[in-house]
């Protein structure tokens, strides 16, 4: 398959099954059509619904087991099948598919709305936590589904309950609409550069824009002859902002990422400006409705912080310790700037050429160097050889229906046992959202209709990356901070996957905590700085020749490289998240508010034309909303598990089976802290943190 491959609006073959209605382990995703969306999830939602009714009924029984096989069975079919719908629209979205999500999505909301808010299921829940005898995994999750009801609205009544429901619907329209601008804008961008204005930028980079190029020529479309595309894509991006001499040409990109999806864009239907102070507006409406004072108290419930002062309390904290430092590589950047570069002022689309330059004459080395030594094939077996020696499993390459050629497949398995499975799609293209991110297709789960089988659904999992194709018939090459994504994913998946529990709910990532969530991802970005792990992952493109030692040293004294400045500008991100939903009457001073956090904060903040906002999905069409804290929050957690294997050896089978036991297998049965400190056996400290990025 190609791109033009991705679903379309073609009408399947009227005695074709429905592959959303299989009941199949994993999804067709090949033969999805946006004319499968609509009848297949009418019937899903339908027979959820008379689940639903049946375990309601006022003769039901307060049981479990008949509540698990009757409504938990229906609601995870349904939950399978809207979740690759939305997996493809995220990933090979077309104007066809689009429409028959978002068709689809107002339904969808209402009837998980009201699942959560649902007054007899509710109290059936309580009914059967009151229960004798129940196992710690049920337990804990009677625990987590009760306190879920309550943050569901289903204590409401009357208005408050029918409002809460639009709020939720409206929400989930607000959040669609908002990832689509951001995916229209950075696709709908474009720039034809001369070879004289891509001076300085890696020729694999520069073959990929020629390529681009002639495309649209041979679609038809006028462009320059000799000239080559340039997107808002990370792949082109970056390496444009890091290499490009042409400083115009820098301030080009620069301008148009930053101001994506707002008001200074291409486009004002792809404006995001209204969206974003509508969802606000109905956050803190949802919070007052079930008694909090903002949405930054409710959204801290389930997770590790207690409230929003604890929060920003320990993002000033750190940005205190990280601010000399931060200042010290601004200083450095701009002296730099002055005397190697002849630039009078740093400015903003300079920042990342100048560090690239500064860093090359400090170590002797640069990223594009590195990559000419990390091929993604390599890397890939590399970190597969890794987790089968710290975990003992074996990712296998397998077949399955994907719904891009470039997807890759592979079997989890232990001692010839099947145990998971993992979707890789790993490159950047049109139709594809921004960013990195690993999601579940299905968690494990001792499923009550397979029950006498002996068989036991196995968790299946996304993991997602944008990284740059190959090009000239060339693998793909990796600069090492995409090496770093690709092992915080695989942490994420591995966290899913290695799961021990087969309770829906407190299964893999399935309840645990949002602030330390990351602690497995986070955790696995520190083998990319072993040097017995580099060699693993390492052959030259040209010669197949490992990295390096002497030039991994140079990788390892820049490994701290401006790592103030990266600390503040995450700090800078987590703080206005926190006080945007945290302080009421926000929405009216977005722009405000983040240039008083800049103030803060930041010891070089961005031009007042920067629209960042705009584009942060994370928190206006993500998880993170009143939770982008939880990036420094699990850091902290993450170090000091780490700390632990450099005292005890880095492949210690000991430390790694303590780790796996402990942290990966639990799921969320144990409260995060609990897990952390069964692991590391005392609380966690932020000295491992300050230690590792050089600013203890």
């Amino acid at each position: 398959m190609n791109d033009s491959s991705a679903p379309t609006s073609s009408t399947p073959a009227a005695d074709a099954p429905n592959p959303l209605l299989s009941t199949a382990s994993l999804p067709d995703f090949a033969a999805i059509d946006p004319s499968h969306i609509q009848p297949a999830v009418s019937a899903l939602l339908a027979e959820a619904q008379q689940a639903l009714d049946r375990v309601t009924a006022s003769d039901a029984p307060a049981d479990y087991e008949f509540l698990s096989r009757t409504l938990n069975v229906a609601t995870e079919r349904l939950g399978t099948a809207w979740g690759a719908v939305g997996h493809l629209n995220g990933v090979a979205n077309t104007p066809a598919l689009r429409e028959a999500y978002n068709a689809m999505l107002p339904a969808v909301t209402e009837f998980f709305t009201a699942l959560g808010a649902n007054e007899s299921l509710y109290a059936t829940y309580k009914a059967i936590a009151a229960q004798p005898g129940l196992s710690p995994e049920r337990t804990q999750l009677l625990k987590h589904a009760t306190r879920d009801f309550v943050l569901s609205g289903a204590e409401l009544q009357g208005e408050a309950k029918e409002r809460f429901a639009k709020i939720q619907e409206r929400g989930a329209e607000i959040g669609q609409a908002f990832s689509e601008h951001v995916m229209d804008a950075t696709d709908g961008w474009s720039y034809f550069a001369t070879a004289e204005e891509l001076k300085g930028v890696p020729a694999d980079v520069v073959a990929n824009a020629r390529a681009a190029a002639d495309k649209e020529r041979a679609d038809g479309k006028t462009v320059p002859e000799g000239t080559h595309k340039l997107s808002l894509h990370f792949p082109v991006y970056m390496p444009v902002m890091q290499y490009a001499e042409d400083r115009a040409l820098r301030e080009r990109l620069y301008r148009a990422y930053v101001t994506r999806a707002s008001e200074l864009g291409d486009k004002p239907e792809w404006d995001n400006s209204a969206l974003m102070q509508e969802l606000l507006m109905l956050r803190q409406e949802e919070a007052r409705l079930l008694g909090f004072q903002n949405f930054a108290e409710a959204s801290l419930v389930p997770k590790m912080a207690t409230s929003p002062a604890q929060v920003m309390d320990f993002l000033r904290d750190l940005a205190a310790r990280a601010r000399p430092y931060a200042q010290r590589d601004l200083d450095e950047a701009r002296d730099f700037a002055r005397a190697a570069l002849q630039m009078d002022e740093l400015k903003a689309w300079d920042l990342a050429y100048v560090s690239e330059k500064l860093k090359e004459a400090r170590y002797a080395f640069s990223d594009q160097e590195v990559r000419q030594y990390l091929t993604l094939p390599r890397v890939l077996d590399g970190l597969f050889r890794i987790v089968d020696r710290l975990f003992g499993v074996q990712l296998v390459p397998a077949k399955a229906s994907v719904w891009h050629e470039s997807v890759q497949f592979c079997e989890l398995r232990r001692d010839g046992q099947l145990i998971g499975q993992v979707y890789l799609d790993l490159f950047a293209r049109n139709g594809k959202r921004p960013g990195a991110w690993m999601d579940e297709v299905r968690s494990r789960w001792a499923r009550p209709d397979l029950a006498g089988t002996g068989a036991e659904q196995i968790p299946v999992a996304h993991l997602v990356c944008n990284f740059p194709q190959g090009a000239d018939g060339k693998p793909a090459l990796l600069t090492h901070d995409d090496v770093t994504t690709l092992f915080h994913e695989c942490g994420h998946g591995l966290h899913h996957l290695l799961t021990r529990v087969a309770e829906l709910g407190v299964s893999g990532i399935s309840g645990v905590e949002w602030d330390a969530v990351e602690l497995p991802s986070q955790f696995m970005e520190n083998f990319c700085w072993e040097w017995e792990v580099i060699q693993q992952l390492s052959s030259h493109v040209e010669t197949g020749e490992p990295l390096p030692r002497a030039l991994f040293d140079k990788m390892l004294a820049a490994k701290n490289f401006q790592a103030g400045l990266q600390t503040l500008r995450q700090i800078e991100f987590a703080l206005f998240d926190m006080k945007l939903h945290a302080e009421p009457g926000s929405e009216t001073r977005i722009q405000d508010l983040l240039e008083e956090v800049r103030a803060e904060v930041s010891v070089n903040p961005p031009p007042a034309f920067n629209r960042f906002q705009h584009s942060f999905s994370h928190i206006f069409a993500g998880g993170y909303a009143a939770g982008y804290y939880s990036y420094k929050w699990a850091e902290v957690l993450s170090a000091d598990c780490w700390s632990a294997f450099e005292e005890e050896g880095v492949f210690n089978p000991a430390t790694g089976r303590r780790y796996l036991d402990e942290i990966l297998s639990m799921g969320s049965v144990r409260d995060a802290m609990d897990n952390f400190k069964a692991f590391r056996g005392r609380e966690p400290t932020i000295d491992a943190l300050l230690r590792h990025q050089g600013m203890a």
